[in-house]
């Protein structure tokens, strides 16, 4: 399937469970990973131990040892340019992120820029654990006992990149981006904000309000009342845009049952659903509708006509990656777009 061209260097954690994901919910996904780019993939298995934190236990590729030899110690990759990328809550929004990347960044003619992925579908379910606003007492201390473990797990993975020979980090994931000023903290390298990155796009277009004598209105559509809405709020509301979210009605009564009807493969009352909310936004003059769920990415056809003023904020932080990776840019410090 796969022949000569670019390398690739996968570093995942429980890697069977990727195997079961992908062939699992490869037909939800209306972003088909591209045969056209020819790649080599060489792994590394890696494992968590209790505190979190990552050990090699094996290599897979014989040719791998070989490749890393001239290199620093502990340092997999050495380019200027390399991205070091912490996986996303689903192992595939992870991959479609990395097409993204690699074909985005290859497509013309150009060698693919170099990349370590450190992937854990292990804390999925610690993740999604976050998403609720509405919980009990009880439900609340849980959950914030909850987020120090994660974000402990991810910082792990972002020393691990650092280490691996990264010069820039990126995190293709609408929760995980909510943590970020605790994730970054004693980075040395540009860690992106995947809000950071939409909020500059959004301002560079020059957007005009559609009323007179207002800000720009954007507005967010997350899946489920989650902390992903935070991640993109903030960072619009900085850049100077006004930012519209769906009300309790529109989450609880349309939201909310387009993606239990994708679930049970009811796509034509999803892709409705999903219809209703986005005109929901537009009708109160917002200019463009972020799409800040993997899920609400795989209901409308490419050719629906509302698409057009949606956003995938996926789209940003790859161009942004790629932006940065091909102008030269290594070496700043600290977050950048």
């Amino acid at each position: 399937m796969f022949d000569g061209g670019m390398t690739m260097c996968f570093h995942t954690v429980n890697c069977p469970q990727i195997l079961g994901n992908i062939s699992k919910n490869r037909s939800r996904s209306r972003t088909k990973l591209n045969p056209c780019f020819a790649v080599k993939v060489c792994s590394i298995l890696l494992q968590s131990d209790e505190s979190g934190n990552l050990s090699e236990s094996k290599k897979i590729s014989s040719s791998y040892s070989a490749q890393v030899k001239p290199q620093a110690q502990n340092s997999l990759l050495s380019q200027a340019n390399t991205v070091g990328i912490i996986g996303g809550v689903s192992v595939l929004s992870t991959l479609i992120f990395l097409e993204k990347l690699v074909w985005w960044s290859s497509r013309n003619g150009e060698e693919s820029v170099p990349f370590v992925v450190c992937s854990d579908p292990s804390i999925d379910g610690a993740l999604a654990s976050q998403a609720s606003i509405h919980s009990s007492f009880d439900e609340t201390a849980q959950n914030e006992a909850n987020h120090e473990a994660i974000v402990r797990n991810l910082r792990h993975k972002r020393v691990f990149l650092e280490q691996s020979g990264a010069s820039c980090i990126v995190m293709p994931c609408h929760i995980s981006n909510a943590w970020h000023e605790q994730i970054s903290e004693g980075c040395s390298l540009p860690f992106f904000h995947i809000g950071e990155c939409v909020a500059k796009e959004l301002k560079e277009a020059k957007l005009k309000p559609h009323g007179t004598g207002s800000n720009v209105r954007i507005g967010v559509l997350p899946a489920t009342e989650t902390i992903a809405a935070a991640s993109y709020q903030d960072q619009l509301e900085n850049q100077g845009f006004e930012v519209v979210l769906p009300d309790k009605a529109t989450m609880e009564h349309i939201l909310i049952p387009a993606i239990e009807s994708l679930n049970k493969r009811d796509t034509e009352g999803a892709r409705n659903l999903l219809r209703i909310a986005i005109q929901l936004l537009l009708i109160r003059a917002v200019n463009v509708v972020i799409l800040a769920s993997d899920e609400l990415q795989n209901i409308l056809p490419r050719e629906d006509p509302l698409l057009k003023k949606c956003m995938d904020p996926m789209d940003a932080l790859a161009r942004s990656t790629i932006k940065w990776a091909k102008t030269g840019k290594q070496g700043m410090q600290k977050n950048t777009c």
